[in-house]
């Protein structure tokens, strides 16, 4: 699960950061609002925490441009000013939630954990297409006939695929999405883990299989 978090006091996103990163999460960083605003506008994340003091664009400004873009993963708003009349506009703005500096880093988990719950499947645990099972307790793809542990990035790739089944997503989504944008990583890396999937999906004898559209994406297929 992939985050965003826009902050403009670097110390307080670095310490954001490396607590979700410690928890199993993937983090990106905006430490001003056009940056933050150009990030969620990728729409590769599953959840936002957003400062609304924030430099070049506030983030109500920020909150209500994405949310007129189609952006709807859930936001969690981030600010030192407590006045119930704040609170009530960040919601109407479209916020998801709200939390007033300085907070518990405990609870601010246990809303994430709430906010993402709330815009998961209910069977969570566990997504389908075709024969494929992608047990997500246990990181592994399953069949009737068979199962195999996934690697982390095996894993990442399987899960974006499945959740957009005949869909091709271009290549350049599937590096930031799973890599990052601040990762250098080259074509061939993600070609290299789709060539892992693709074997690991032959040995649980799936019935779907991962397509490549030249010079575009791929795409998780039925096989006829």
């Amino acid at each position: 699960m992939r985050i965003l978090i826009v902050e403009d006091e670097k110390e307080i996103a670095d310490g954001l950061s490396a607590v979700l990163i410690k928890e199993g999460y993937q983090v990106d960083m905006a430490y001003d609002g056009l940056n933050g605003l150009d990030c969620l506008l990728s729409n590769i994340y599953d959840l936002a925490l957003l400062d609304v003091m924030l430099p070049k664009i506030n983030g109500i400004d920020l909150l209500k441009n994405a949310r007129r873009e189609g952006i709807s993963i859930p936001v969690i708003l981030l600010t030192a000013k407590s006045q119930v009349e704040d609170k009530i506009l960040g919601l109407d703005t479209g916020a998801d939630d709200y939390m007033t500096k300085p907070f518990d880093v405990k609870e601010l988990l246990a809303r994430i954990r709430a906010r993402t719950r709330i815009t998961k499947n209910p069977e969570a645990d566990q997504l389908s297409f075709g024969n494929i099972r992608l047990n997500q307790a246990a990181q592994k793809l399953e069949t009737d006939m068979n199962s195999v542990k996934l690697a982390n990035k095996e894993y990442q790739l399987l899960e974006y695929l499945l959740h957009n089944p005949c869909q091709i997503l271009p290549k350049d989504m599937l590096i930031a999405k799973v890599w990052g944008f601040e990762d250098d990583s080259e074509y061939n890396n993600l070609e290299v883990y789709i060539s892992f999937l693709r074997k690991k999906l032959r040995f649980v004898k799936a019935n779907v299989e991962i397509k490549t559209t030249k010079s575009v994406g791929y795409s998780l297929e039925a096989i006829n």
